[in-house]
């Protein structure tokens, strides 16, 4: 006997769940490590890898790889915190989980 009962309709909403989910979290994540990676490169790159040659500039009156490596990276950091919550919300509306 073929059993003739039609799929559970809930099994197709946990998999519509399941892929937003995924898709929000793959989202979410790369959000994530492209604004570790831009941090990183701001604090270790400029602060210390390229301080010597961003030395030849000037910000304030003070050379600029001591510039980032005191403040710079610290003001590039409350940017990137900013950035973080007006994307974190749109993706929270794109995926429907905002409150």
């Amino acid at each position: 006997m073929v059993d003739e009962t039609p799929p559970d309709s809930s099994q197709a909403d946990e998999g519509e769940t399941n892929a937003t989910e995924n898709a929000y979290w793959r989202d979410n994540l790369r959000l994530l490590l492209t604004l570790m990676s831009i941090w990183f490169v701001v604090s270790f790159g400029a602060g210390i890898l390229f301080r010597d040659w961003l030395d030849q500039f000037s910000l304030g009156g003070y050379p600029l790889g001591f510039w980032f490596a005191q403040q710079g990276s610290i003001y590039i950091f409350m940017a990137l915190i900013l950035y973080y919550v007006v994307k974190m919300r749109s993706l929270e509306r794109k995926y429907d989980l905002d409150d």
